[in-house]
């Protein structure tokens, strides 16, 4: 069966509802010329879309984040934290030479003092092995599907 065919279906990927933003409302901050600046809570300009990637691959996954102060950012992979490294940026997290237990839920976090803001979505890995393919979708849901 092909990429394409299998889209048109209807997705074996569940739909995430992004979770709403815990915040403590705009307040004014001055900044070091003494002006006034309006602060606000984390929210997602971009948020997260369910991906799929060949075992090998490299994939980025994207957000962008609005808020002040500058929110930070958390990752997470199947509710366990992602340790920071260089591979997390503002825009987002890379994961490089895709492997199937990088298969899953990933969450990105942001907060500052005001509050936070997440969304998540599901990365799913195709093992492009020789002889069958199998899609990855998670290793914690043991879904696999073979094609």
């Amino acid at each position: 069966m092909s990429m394409l065919a299998s889209r048109s279906q209807s997705s074996p990927c569940p739909t995430i509802l992004s979770k709403k933003a815990k915040t403590k409302g705009a307040q004014n901050l001055q900044n070091q010329e003494g002006e006034s600046q309006e602060t606000s809570a984390p929210f997602f300009i971009r948020k997260l879309r369910k991906a799929a990637v060949g075992t090998g691959c490299d994939i980025r996954l994207r957000v962008s984040v609005s808020g002040h102060p500058k929110p930070s950012m958390t990752w997470y992979h199947n509710d366990e934290l992602i340790s920071p490294s260089e591979a997390q940026d503002s825009g987002g997290l890379w994961i490089r030479d895709c492997h199937t237990n990088d298969a899953g839920m990933y969450t990105c976090v942001a907060s500052n003092d005001l509050g936070e803001a997440s969304c998540s979505a599901v990365l799913a890995v195709m093992d492009l092995g020789e002889g069958k393919h199998i899609l990855f979708l998670s290793n914690k849901y043991s879904i696999k599907i073979f094609f």
